[in-house]
């Protein structure tokens, strides 16, 4: 008698060559060519142009929280040095402190929304900024298929191997660098109603 798993995987590999073999046959006639879409981000002009527009937006708009959290850091170092020696009972009798600290606790709290919005800001101009780039590359990669004959483009983070003439990642860069040298890159605003919330 032959064991239960021996049948079953026996079978699976009988069922499974064919679409193999089927596979093979239908790749043999693809032109396939590979491109490093990391390489391009980091290497092309306009992907440099990006990076460096995307950090000049990102310092701007940490130049513009930094005098709150600087007037923030400063009003929570006065409190903890007025309230350094005061007992529980003696900060929640005074109306004043008590006043200053609920003021500062909603400054600190409209500073922590405000720097969330910048994160999301920043994320949405990189990712707008990306978009755009994308755009920039799609009639490059539509040059290089024609001048290739290629039908398949692979990124080469998903492939295991290839050769020299199989990526085009030179090529994409260069007609890149000539076609779209920079990209024009603004900063996002939150919607309205999303940065109220």
């Amino acid at each position: 008698m032959f064991p239960v798993k021996s049948i079953l995987a026996a079978l699976a590999i009988a069922i499974s060559t064919p679409f193999t073999l089927a596979s093979v046959a239908y790749a043999q006639g693809t032109n396939i060519i590979v491109i490093d879409r990391t390489q391009i981000l980091t290497q092309s002009k306009a992907g440099l142009d990006v990076a460096t527009k995307i950090q000049g937006i990102e310092a701007s708009m940490q130049a513009e929280l930094q005098p709150t959290a600087t007037q923030l850091q400063t009003e929570g170092a006065a409190i903890e040095a007025k309230t350094a020696n005061m007992t529980p009972e003696a900060m929640r009798a005074d109306a004043a402190l008590k006043t200053e600290v609920e003021n500062y606790a909603r400054k600190a709290n409209d500073f922590n929304r405000n720097r969330q919005i910048v994160a999301q800001e920043l994320a949405l101009t990189e990712r707008k900024a990306l978009i755009d780039l994308n755009n920039a590359l799609i009639p490059i990669l539509r040059d290089v298929v024609a001048e290739t004959g290629a039908n398949v483009i692979l990124d080469r983070s998903t492939v295991i191997f290839t050769d020299e003439t199989t990526d085009k990642t030179a090529s994409v860069i260069a007609k890149l660098d000539a076609a779209t040298p920079t990209i024009a890159v603004t900063r996002q605003k939150m919607p309205t109603q999303a940065a109220q919330q």
